[in-house]
């Protein structure tokens, strides 16, 4: 059973990921991390995703299919299944992860912090606003780690996501915002599996050249998919599913998977 760290890093494209991002590329040419080519599920959008990548099903089968639909989320899901065993879970994340799996109506005074076992997020830090530095983030994140060693953490930058929808996920800003990630990334990992974290960083979704995203091109569904922490390094042959994300935690969890989730984990 393995404690897990997830990064995801909104709006990150796979292309930008393997042109920009040395720190993480390092470690797959080297050994030490591997890379796996994942499709998003559609609509390639933020809400829909965040519910894809932590309950391992579809937007069609969830339900939640447009970032409109605030609600509280009706699936087994990472945090609640951690939590409901006896798991300690945290996450740095934007509001919607709240919502999602902590409630609404969404407060941005009183539930910006959480700390509450009866939650399936127990120890949360929100944020609200898409410009939230990712170094603000990144070290929000690390604190909870060291703070509250959890057994699964979120942490979810937005500084790709900003830059592309600002200046396009062509723009020399977006590829700087993806470069930025990476050194922050860079400072962090260490340490983390120095910790006893397996540490997987992924994105919901890409960005098109118009700073949008959305629909079925590669460049707003092909995101990068990073493990450290396995026996194996290098990139994997062939495309991954999104909803094999869920089901690869709780494996490194050493966690029962769902029914529901029928993709095999990403091992």
């Amino acid at each position: 059973m393995h404690k897990v760290i997830l990064v995801l890093v909104d709006g990150l494209r796979l292309d930008t990921a393997i042109a920009e991002m040395g720190f993480l590329e390092g470690a797959v040419r080297s050994g030490k991390a591997r890379r796996w080519t994942m499709r998003a599920e559609l609509p390639s959008l933020s809400r829909p995703l965040y519910e894809t990548l932590h309950t391992g099903l579809p937007p069609q089968v969830h339900g939640v299919v447009s970032n409109d639909i605030v609600r509280p989320s009706s699936r087994d899901n990472l945090f609640s299944i951690a939590s409901k065993t006896g798991l300690r879970t945290a996450a740095a994340a934007y509001s919607w992860f709240s919502e999602l799996y902590n409630g609404v109506p969404y407060d941005p005074v009183m539930d910006r912090e959480c700390d509450d076992a009866s939650h399936p997020i127990q120890h949360g830090r929100f944020y609200t606003e898409d410009a939230m530095p990712d170094v603000e983030l990144m070290r929000t994140g690390d604190m909870l780690a060291r703070r509250f060693q959890p057994d699964y953490l979120l942490i979810h930058p937005m500084g790709c996501d900003d830059m592309g929808h600002r200046f396009g996920g062509a723009s020399a800003a977006y590829r700087r915002a993806a470069a930025e990630m990476d050194n922050l990334l860079s400072l962090a990992i260490p340490g983390w599996r120095d910790a006893g974290y397996q540490v997987l960083v992924t994105s919901d979704h890409g960005m098109n050249a118009d700073g949008r995203h959305g629909g079925a091109t590669d460049d707003c569904t092909l995101v990068p998919f990073y493990r450290f922490g396995g026996e194996v390094g290098g990139v994997a042959d062939g495309e991954v599913s999104q909803t094999a994300v869920a089901p690869t935690v709780l494996s490194l969890m050493g966690l029962p998977i769902p029914e529901a989730m029928t993709s095999s984990p990403i091992l």
